[in-house]
């Protein structure tokens, strides 16, 4: 978390003024409730969009991203841990910024149709 609010900081000047904070979008798993963690959170003054614990339907990571990453990985087959790290360099390198916006931006959407189905699972 250290070197991601330096590279913001760096990249995103304007994450430092209130209008852009940054909002950090977790669960409440325990990695993430640690104490040492939420000091770090708030050390940095970013703000917590919770979410309910192991819920893939909110997750962008899990709904968007690693699909994704599940898909192109089907066919593949590895012989050593350079070829995998070497792999998926490459295939995060080839995703265009859209490709990550559109996962965070399908967040309100994916949080309706949570709430119209009562929490339930929806995919």
């Amino acid at each position: 978390m250290i070197d991601l609010n330096r590279v913001l900081r760096e990249k995103r000047p304007e994450y430092g003024k209130r209008q852009h904070k940054v909002i950090l979008f977790h669960d409440n798993a325990l990695s993430h409730t640690a104490k040492r963690v939420r000091e770090t959170i708030e050390a940095f003054s970013w703000e917590i969009l919770a979410h309910a614990a192991y819920s893939p339907d909110l997750a962008p990571s899990d709904y968007h991203l690693f699909a994704s990453l599940g898909h192109s990985l089907a066919e593949q087959h590895f012989n050593s841990y350079e070829n995998v790290r070497k792999w998926l360099d490459n295939w995060f390198a080839s995703k265009e910024e859209l490709f990550f916006w559109r996962g965070i931006h399908t967040l309100p959407e994916r949080w309706e149709k949570c709430i119209n189905s009562n929490g339930d699972y929806f995919e």
